[in-house]
This record gives C-alpha cells, structure tokens and sequence, in this order.
C-alpha cells in the first residue's frame, strides 16, 4: 500500500472516528402516574362496585413511533432521532391511564382490557381516540381526546366526549415536555374518574 493511500485510509479512519465520538446519546422517556389520588373520596364510593375496562386506544400513525414528536410549526412535525419513547407510547398511556384511574377511584376496579377478559365480569368499557399529544419545546402540550363510555352488559354508549386539554411545559427540552404530557393525561384522567364517579350499576 503506497503512502498516499495510507495516508486516506487514516483520514477516512479518523473522520469516522470522531463522527462516532461526537454523535449525541439517545435519551429515553416514559410517562409517570399521578402522585396521590388528590381527593376523590366521594367518587371513590359511588364507583365501589365497578368494574371498569380500559381499551382500546387508538393513536394517529405520526405518534405510534419510537421518536419523541414536537410540533415545530402549524402543520410541520419533528421526529427527535435521539429522545425515544422507553417502548409503544399507545401503551405507555393507556397503561398510566389505567394507574391514573386506579389512583382516583378503586385500585382493584380499573383493568386493561385484554382478549381474555370475561365480558361478564365488566361493567363500563372506556374507549378512546387519541388526536393529539404533542407540542412545541418550550411551549404547550395540546391533548385532544375523544373518549366513550359503555355499559357493557346493555351495549348502551352512555357518554360521547371531547376533551381538549393545553398543558404549559414550563421549560426548555425533551424532559419538560414530556412532564407537561404527563400532567395533561392526568388532568384527562380526573375528567373520566368524575364521569365515572356518577355511574351506578
């Protein structure tokens, strides 16, 4: 190999090298639960004997995806190549639906929905269509839902709702807005526990 081609394998080497070396680590993010049930004593004993089924939520395709999505303008999205969902954020917030949910009525009340739930045994079924859960850096979560609610034993849809919740993120970067989203599905969660709050069997 002559010196002029040592000399480019190096160079080639060593950009590569440092692309490796300068390439930002990848962060990762889940939503949290809310932090104590925050006084829903009364719902809590209306909704003593049910048993509410969550599930299934839908997502937008441009959300069900490992990248974090911000809004960056009225109609352009940024997927972030290095802040990630910690897994499906579908089930991440169904799940931290579902906790929310258990916090604020009865822990043992609230299920997800799965295949081998005995219909039988549930008394509402929750359903949900997300639109949006997204925001800017730095600016406003928006959480668009629209949420219903069934008794499952008579196929009765009881309620049909919208929910449009703006969440400030109060600060700077992924981990902010990822805050402000989980506050925003608590605040969704306490408007659903109070609807369920007035059901009887």
């Amino acid at each position: 190999m002559s010196h002029c081609h040592r000399f480019i394998l190096l160079l080639l080497l060593g950009v590569l090298l440092y692309g490796c070396a300068s390439s930002e680590p990848a962060r990762f993010y889940t939503l949290h639960p809310l932090q104590g049930a925050g006084g829903l004593t009364e719902r809590k004993e209306s909704a003593e004997n049910l048993i509410v089924a969550v599930g299934p939520i839908r997502f937008p395709d441009y959300l069900d995806r490992p990248e974090v999505v911000t809004r960056t303008g009225q109609t352009r999205m940024h997927f972030s190549e290095f802040n990630l969902w910690a897994g499906s954020l579908p089930e991440n917030f169904m799940n931290t639906l579902v906790d929310n949910l258990s916090a604020l009525l009865a822990k043992e009340k609230v299920i997800l929905l799965a295949h081998r739930t005995r219909p039988g045994v549930i008394d509402y079924q929750l359903m949900m269509e997300v639109l949006h859960f997204e925001g800017p850096l730095g600016g406003d979560v928006m959480l668009v839902a629209r949420w219903t609610m069934v008794k499952v034993k008579d196929k009765q849809w009881l309620f049909v709702q919208s929910s449009s919740i703006s969440e400030a993120t109060g600060g700077p970067g992924y981990e902010a807005l990822v805050k402000a989203q989980s506050r925003a599905l608590e605040r969704l969660s306490r408007e659903i526990a109070e609807t369920v709050g007035k059901l009887s069997k």
